[in-house]
């Protein structure tokens, strides 16, 4: 039974000052604090890559929305019930259910975030790719990912996306070479309405492969040309990133 329905993400930058510092606190304990919680099965963390995004994607130009763009920290959980801040968060002010047990330094550490935003969200649908046996673990998110997060803007965008994912992007995931899996999210909170994760085993298949869909399905990217500029995305968005927490086991 699959136990992570539900991802509460964060993306955020950094500054160089301190970064060594807050990646051994965030891996060796903030990330083993949280993972103690009851209904959080899962974490993973991920440092983005420089990409070229395709012209046809439009960006969010609201200055409310903030513009993490550096790192991704992903945690799964059983359902979105497992990330509620609490009762008492919103009736008495008190910290929020996740926070109650940080220290001092845990705060330190936190506050060195900037450009935060955050979003949690539900599974909608999920494929396996050919790569799927390669995943580590039921919950183990891949060394690779591509991360969207976007809105659509109306009830008939969001009815062509539905079958934008459900008759076309995700049966072609399936069959694509080096791909671990894809998932479709709807948001419980935060700015975006929708979000989207392409797993693959590396950063090198994902660059090898995706590529090739336009290709390999021509009648179909007429269609995406036309539809994607109706959605828009978070600012970076599609993320693409490496994981840098759990480490890659590269076997050598």
């Amino acid at each position: 039974m699959i136990s992570d329905r539900a991802l509460w993400a964060t993306w955020y930058n950094l500054p160089a000052g301190g970064r060594d510092a807050y990646l051994a606190w965030l891996h060796g304990s903030y990330i083993p604090k949280l993972l103690e919680h009851p209904g959080i099965v899962s974490a993973a963390h991920y440092a983005c890559e420089k990409i070229t995004i395709p012209p046809r994607i439009r960006h969010t130009e609201d200055p409310a929305v903030p513009r993490g763009n550096d790192y991704i920290l992903i945690f799964g959980g059983k359902s979105s019930h497992a990330f509620s801040k609490g009762t008492q968060a919103f009736a008495s002010h008190a910290p929020s259910k996740l926070d109650a047990n940080l220290t001092a330094e845990d705060r330190t550490m936190l506050a060195l975030r900037s450009d935060v935003r955050v979003s949690i969200f539900t599974e909608e649908a999920r494929i396996d790719g050919p790569e799927a046996k390669q995943r580590v673990g039921e919950t183990a998110l891949s060394p690779c990912i591509q991360f969207g997060s976007f809105n659509g803007g109306s009830s008939e965008a969001d009815d062509e996306l539905l079958a934008w994912y459900a008759d076309w992007r995700m049966p072609a995931l399936a069959k694509l070479p080096g791909c671990v899996g894809m998932r479709k999210l709807v948001s419980v909170s935060g700015w975006a309405q929708h979000g989207v994760i392409y797993e693959f085993v590396s950063l090198e298949a994902r660059n090898k492969y995706i590529p090739t869909l336009a290709a390999s399905y021509p009648e179909m990217e007429a269609w995406t040309n036309a539809f994607i500029p109706k959605l828009t995305h978070a600012f970076g968005s599609p993320h693409v990133a490496q994981r840098i927490w759990p480490a890659i086991n590269t076997g050598k």
